[in-house]
């Protein structure tokens, strides 16, 4: 396999650096809401599901995993919010 120096300069061109999003990416922010929308779509599947359960519509096996993930999900929250309010008092106590 032959690399031409056209090649490996058009290849150069094209790379971007890692810390570089690419196209279509919306950053942090995006990210976020991306996590919020998936967080609260798992709490309303939950419900759903504990709904179903109590008409008699919904098998218990079904009610556990529903229950299980929706734990998961409010677990992960309130790890996550733990951290960043520790890095929040972190940061207030630099000295400036």
């Amino acid at each position: 396999m032959e690399i031409s120096a056209l090649a490996a300069a058009r290849g150069y061109l094209d790379s971007r650096p890692a810390t570089d999003p690419g196209p279509g990416s919306g950053g942090p922010a995006e990210a976020m809401a991306g996590v919020a929308r998936d967080f609260a779509a798992t709490l309303q599947e939950g419900e759903a599901t504990a709904k179903a359960a109590m008409a008699g519509e919904a098998d218990p096996h079904a009610l556990v995993q529903a229950l299980a993930q929706t734990e998961l999900a409010v677990e992960t929250a309130v790890t996550v919010r733990d951290k960043v309010v520790e890095a929040y008092q972190e940061i207030l106590r630099m000295p400036v």
